[in-house]
């Protein structure tokens, strides 16, 4: 190798005699950056606990209507259909009808649920009960679409404004939205606040990857990174065990705190280096290298590009460009595609069939799961690597996905024995409960699914996505991933319902895990290992260098 090519090859931060840093202020700036994504994870776990209260709140007081409470958010729960459909034959009668009805239940309003139901249904002869329509308008959460705008503001941000500057402007519109949510007379403010709330949680889902992914020596990457999605999980369960003591309006005062926290401690932390040298200022950007990682040595660095130059079509012909774009929108796409929306979509009622009678029960020991082994992964992310998690993590979804399919195709009975509700089917009074072993086959493969994505697809996309890109082309390229994740997930959620009619309920699980197969062979085929490698080593395997 002659002399030209090893300066080029020299990585842009790295240590000229080869020693690995030391310093520890890295994991308190990853730390003050790393609470926006849990500012972002109680943001979205808010809706949960504070719907019921809402519904039930009376004038003045704002109260939130079925359709309203339906942009406001989900919980756990609010779009299952209930699994006693299979195997039974219905009798329907309208909810207007229900008054005069011999043995009627007692009224929806009486036990706020996340909807009141459309039809009720009794077996033969027996009680009358809730019929409860999965509705797409649900997935229409108003913090969705803000999230989407935040994805696009956010890789603007990025690029113009810093990091740094970004995470600190992403931290109004958390505290002003919730400040807003608690303050709120009407249904107006309510959903005002949560579209801020959103907007702020699509900044903070792209902003504080690439921070933290830019402050952090190779050698901890993985393991900083991957805190990102921990907080988010944590942020969630955070919401829901706060949510089963307090009020809504407190709740929201609570919300305020994490992002106060990170307005305070980022202040006090510097800008990232790379983003530094970008901008040509070379002597802050060794003083944050001293400040972070705790080293007096030169740092060395390649001859400088024009990365200020920003982002231009024409540089998609370019496969340092091209290669990590097709990467960054596949990993989103595959995630949302790999079926945790729906798992969840029957999360509460699966837990009922196992005689866990309190959905916030349920919903916390998801999230205890989640927590437990995304911690898990983030501590083996840089041994193991991530194209061996992503694998793993997409082979025990296929089984899990599949058991699941698995356990509607059982409980479904026969040909005539449908989850499809039939308004002109005949009256059965013969009854095919399925068993306890088959509903705790369906908690099982439930919970297999949740460690499973938690250990890698959770995770490793949003890790991925701060690692591949050239800094010339980071705001945008992030900024497009971050949106395809949203509607991503917006688009699914609103579909599935449909492909549970076209498909089936076990059909359109074992689609999920089709998805997920084809997630497996992308990751072993076409997602390069990233462990222990320096980002400007990751931009050379792309280029070729």
């Amino acid at each position: 190798m002659v002399p030209e090519d090893q300066e080029e090859s020299q990585p842009l931060l790295g240590p000229s005699g080869g020693s690995v840093p030391r310093g520890r202020r890295v994991f308190l700036a990853a730390f003050a950056a790393a609470l926006g994504p849990f500012s972002f994870g109680f943001a979205l776990g808010y809706s949960s606990p504070a719907i019921p209260s809402l519904q039930r709140d009376a004038p003045p007081a704002p109260r939130l209507d079925d359709d309203a409470a339906s942009w406001f958010g989900v919980r756990p729960g609010s779009r299952t259909l209930p699994l006693t459909l299979s195997g039974w034959h219905w009798d329907l009668s309208p909810l207007s009808n229900l008054a005069s009805l011999p043995g009627a239940a007692p009224s929806p309003t009486s036990n706020p649920g996340p909807a009141a139901p459309s039809l009720w249904v009794r077996l033969g002869r027996g009680p009358w009960r809730p019929l409860f329509i999965p509705r797409s308008a649900t997935s229409q959460a108003i913090v969705t679409l803000g999230a989407a705008a935040g994805g696009v503001l956010g890789g603007w941000l990025l690029d113009r404004a810093g990091r740094k500057l970004s995470l600190l402007l992403c931290t109004m519109p958390f505290v002003v939205g919730f400040a807003v949510i608690t303050a709120a007379q009407d249904v107006w403010m309510l959903l005002g606040g949560r579209l801020l709330t959103g907007l702020a949680c699509g900044i903070a889902s792209l902003v504080a990857p690439v921070y933290i992914s830019e402050i952090a020596y190779p050698a901890v990457r993985g393991l900083l990174g991957s805190c990102v999605q921990l907080m988010v999980v944590t942020g969630i369960l955070l919401a829901y065990v706060a949510g089963s003591i307090l009020e809504w309006r407190w709740l929201a005062v609570l919300g305020c705190v994490p992002p106060s926290l990170m307005l305070l401690l980022m202040c006090c932390m510097p800008e990232t280096p790379r983003f530094l040298l970008t901008q040509h200022k070379r002597q802050e950007a060794m003083a944050t290298l001293q400040f972070l990682w705790g080293s007096e040595q030169d740092w060395e660095e390649p001859p400088t590009r024009d990365e200020h130059q920003g982002f231009q079509l024409a540089q998609l012909r370019q496969p340092g460009v091209y290669k990590p774009f097709i990467i960054g929108i596949s990993l989103m796409a595959f995630q949302q595609l790999s079926g945790i929306n729906a798992v969840m979509f029957y999360a509460e009622t699966i837990f009922e069939k196992a005689k866990f009678k309190n959905s916030s029960l349920a919903s916390i020991i998801m999230s205890i799961i989640q927590v437990l082994f995304t911690a898990a992964a983030a501590l083996v992310m840089d041994r193991a690597g991530r194209r061996l998690l992503l694998t793993l993590s997409g082979v025990i979804m296929v089984f899990s996905t599949t058991a699941f399919g698995a356990y509607f195709k059982l409980t479904q009975g026969g040909p005539n024995n449908s989850s499809h509700v039939d308004l002109f089917m005949p009256i059965s009074t013969q009854a095919v409960d399925p068993s306890a072993g088959l509903a705790w086959l369906a908690v099982g493969s439930m919970c297999f699914f949740i460690a499973g994505f938690a250990l890698g697809w959770g995770p490793i996309p949003w890790l991925l996505m701060s690692e591949i890109f050239p800094l010339h082309v980071k705001g945008v390229a992030t900024g497009i991933c971050v949106l395809t994740n949203w509607l991503m997930a917006f688009l699914v959620t609103k579909e599935f319902s449909h492909l549970m009619e076209v498909l089936r309920p076990y059909g359109a699980f074992w689609l999920t895990s089709t998805f997920c197969i084809f997630s497996v062979l992308f990751a072993v085929f076409c997602v390069p290992e990233t462990k222990g490698k320096t980002l400007e080593q990751i931009t050379a395997h792309f280029e070729g260098r």
